[in-house]
């Protein structure tokens, strides 16, 4: 299960790229992602989601493994989910202008532009790549995180303004999760007792190790509560989707607009 070699280990398509990553979180090598022998297939979000919130924790608790499943699914909606916008003018040049180029070219390009060569120095298939860029752009509204899709956050605010209308409140929330006894007892402290006023907790030094520990479960409690605050003091039925009938704090709600920093 443990590779070795000079090539890389494709990530795509091979069930067997995490159990031999992680032998100690598939110690009998199944269970991996992309095993196109599922009776039902699998997406590898879905299955990264799950193994989260398995109530063994062993994977939400390794020190490396969200970070590999977050980064392999960041370069997964980049390539799936970019594209390339130009003038209907300009159509056909740029079209055949990419089908001349080749992988070679561009990393050329790329390493020349990274030490800082001068623009004189490039040869003429390198000048020609970087002039594609005056008439390409890039798009990556689906890829979280990146400038299009912050773009399209503040697209979609302002259509909710002609729509709408302006808003009539504003507000950050931000639960502080360290000091909560409900993040406590989703992490797993069974001697928090919500019923009081002011329950009893642990140091602070302690709910700050949890919080690095589980963050996961902090996740959850962000979920948790901005879920409650819509439902119960600002009265929003997310099941229909609409305002309830009494309402909340400001009255019946039309819409809202919500994202995460």
């Amino acid at each position: 299960m443990v590779y070795r070699g000079s090539h890389p280990v494709d990530e795509y398509n091979n069930p067997n790229f995490f159990p031999g990553m992680f032998p100690t979180l598939f110690p009998y090598g199944l269970g991996g992602f992309d095993d196109k022998q599922r009776d039902v297939p699998l997406s590898f979000q879905l299955q990264a989601r799950y193994s989260l919130n398995l109530s063994d924790r062993g994977f939400r608790y390794h020190h490396n493994y969200m970070f590999v499943v977050w980064n392999i699914l960041q370069c997964r909606i980049a390539h799936l989910h970019t594209t390339f916008t130009c003038r209907k003018s300009n159509f056909h040049t740029v079209a055949r202008s990419i089908t001349q180029l080749s992988p070679e070219t561009l990393n050329r390009l790329a390493s020349r532009l990274e030490m800082e060569h001068k623009i004189s120095d490039l040869c003429a298939d390198e000048k020609n790549a970087l002039n594609l860029l005056k008439h390409v752009n890039t798009i990556a509204a689906r890829v979280p995180g990146s400038e299009a899709s912050k773009f399209l956050i503040r697209t979609e605010i302002r259509s909710y303004f002609g729509y709408f209308g302006l808003p009539h409140l504003f507000f950050t929330f931000n639960p502080s999760v360290a000091h909560s006894p409900i993040f406590q007892v989703m992490y797993g402290d069974l001697n928090v007792d919500l019923s009081q006023r002011f329950p009893k907790l642990v140091s602070a030094r302690e709910r700050a190790i949890r919080l690095a520990h589980d963050p996961v479960a902090a996740a959850n409690f962000f979920e948790f509560s901005v879920t409650c605050c819509f439902q119960y003091l600002l009265g929003w039925d997310y099941g229909r989707r609409q305002s309830t009938a009494c309402g909340g704090l400001f009255g019946r709600l039309r819409a809202f607009y919500g994202t995460s920093e």
